[in-house]
């Protein structure tokens, strides 16, 4: 679970204070990890730790416009992660490795200006900018790390306070050796992307941040990392600061998942090479795919949805998502999967074998500005539906038209009850139900199906295990035998 949103964080108690409420039932719920948002410092108390400031600092020293971050304080940050380690839960930290905002004091540079579209272009001649590039954390003195940060530690900038000019500036002069080289291609060379651009080539950075991401393992008892924005961080130092951070006692058991935003399936498969396997890396090019199907409606091809995804090249490195707090609206990567798709995309990665699937905050929780009861509803019951009936192999079957397709989950071997029959669709919602046939097996002959919704009939299975779906229009239809037996016997559906 991604437990928070962009706007995430004003209630009467603090955010981690809301997290350590919550993990009970996220638990009963079966979550296994919970993503919380970077726990640092950041420049302002109402920036979410994007816009990094002091990572050394958790909500515990007053600097960056006051003592707590956005979320609470390190006390708080360190009971939530104790009550999730208790109930089993691994917490996965947000680390903001490839820049620093909000300086202690400015500093003057050689600089040469380059294009915004393609940062191999120089438009103009080196000339000296200044800017905030000197980081002293003078709230913190020295505690945990004596590091101190300057303008030999970062690369670029995009701001020069002298001509007050926003425009990207690359470093230039002694010590300094321009963009990396192992970036993403885009925009020529994407090494920078904002703020003060960290230098991963810096021994002295290299150190300080690999010193940290064992000490902030160690510290709160997280159990890994997201990491921010890697397709514009050096790919050898991040997989250096995967395999040193893992060489710890800490660290041994480390879960990483890196937010490279490409959405082309090839490209993510090459990159788990790049990374030498030491992270997952979340199915972007699978997100689009559930964008295009919302966008686009009926006129969308469902059978080839999952064809160009990572987790159809490689499902052991994949975590899958429908949505997150960049695809929301207003942000810088909207692509916000329409209420009208979202349950069927959530049923794909959900109840489905391969991947691994999270499940956004803004999606299941009330809040103020994406919040759809529906979708709410549907997301707990189809959660619910993957802790108790989500096993075994997968059948995929398709039919005739582009707009329906279903798949089985044969469920555990000699165990009853752990198997069910999806149909997904997106049709027109004032049109015909759709039929699909499916085989569950043998051992289900006679058995009755009951969607979990209760929107779609019941299905008797025929004696040699062939059952006919009718599934909606446009949605999703989940159907098990649990159901049934639990409603002969007087019992809550749920």
């Amino acid at each position: 679970l991604q437990f928070f949103q962009w706007d995430s964080g004003d209630l009467n108690i603090s955010w981690w204070k809301h997290l350590e409420n919550e993990i009970p039932e996220l638990a009963s719920m079966g979550f296994t990890h919970v993503w919380i948002p970077p726990p640092n410092k950041a420049m302002s108390s109402s920036g979410r730790g994007y816009d990094a400031y002091d990572l050394w600092d958790l909500g515990e020293f007053q600097q960056g416009g006051g003592l707590a971050t956005r979320w609470g304080n390190k006390q708080e940050l360190l009971d939530a992660c104790a009550t999730a380690q208790k109930f089993g839960i691994s917490i996965i930290m947000d680390a903001v490795l490839n820049h620093k905002l909000g300086g202690d004091r400015t500093e003057v540079v050689k600089a040469i200006p380059v294009e915004e579209e393609n940062r191999l272009v120089e438009s103009g001649p080196p000339i000296e900018i200044e800017w905030w590039t000197a980081f002293d954390f003078p709230g913190r003195n020295n505690q945990y790390s004596d590091f101190k940060w300057t303008q030999e530690h970062f690369t670029g900038v995009d701001r020069d306070l002298r001509s007050q000019r926003d425009r990207i500036y690359k470093f230039c002069g002694e010590g300094h050796k321009g963009w990396s080289l192992k970036v993403d291609t885009e925009r020529g060379n994407y090494d920078y992307l904002l703020g003060c651009d960290i230098d991963h080539s810096h021994p002295d950075t290299r150190q300080d941040l690999i010193k940290w991401g064992s000490w902030v393992l160690e510290t709160t008892g997280a159990s890994g990392f997201r990491l921010d924005a890697i397709k514009h961080i050096d790919s050898d130092f991040t997989t250096e600061f995967l395999r040193q951070v893992r060489r710890t006692r800490r660290g041994a058991e480390m879960f990483a998942v890196g937010e490279y935003w490409n959405g082309s399936a090839e490209t993510l498969e090459h990159q788990i090479k790049v990374y030498k396997k030491q992270i997952s890396l979340f199915d972007v090019a699978l997100h689009y795919q559930f964008h295009h199907a919302s966008k686009y409606g009926s006129s969308y091809d469902l059978r080839g949805i999952l064809h160009e995804s990572l987790v159809r090249r490689k499902p052991e490195f994949a975590v899958t998502f429908v949505d997150n707090h960049d695809t929301q609206p207003g942000q810088s990567l909207e692509s916000w999967i329409d209420p009208t798709f979202k349950l069927q995309a959530y049923a794909l990665i959900l109840l489905r074998p391969n991947g691994l699937p999270c499940v956004f905050y803004g999606d299941l929780y009330p809040n103020q500005s994406l919040y759809d009861p529906s979708v709410a509803s549907g997301l707990r019951k189809l959660i619910r539906a993957r802790q108790s009936y989500a096993f075994g192999p997968i059948r995929d079957y398709t039919t005739d038209s582009p707009n329906c397709i279903g798949f089985v989950r044969m469920g555990k071997a000699k165990t009853r009850d752990t198997d069910c029959a999806v149909v997904i669709s997106n049709g027109d919602p004032a049109g015909d139900e759709f039929i699909i046939s499916m085989n569950v097996g043998t051992a289900r002959a006679g058995l009755v199906y009951r969607d979990i919704f209760g929107l779609s009939g019941d299905v008797t299975i025929s004696r040699d295990g062939w059952g006919s779906f009718r599934g909606p229009a446009s949605g999703v239809a989940v159907w098990t035998t649990h159901i049934v037996e639990h409603a002969s016997r007087g019992r809550s559906l749920g």
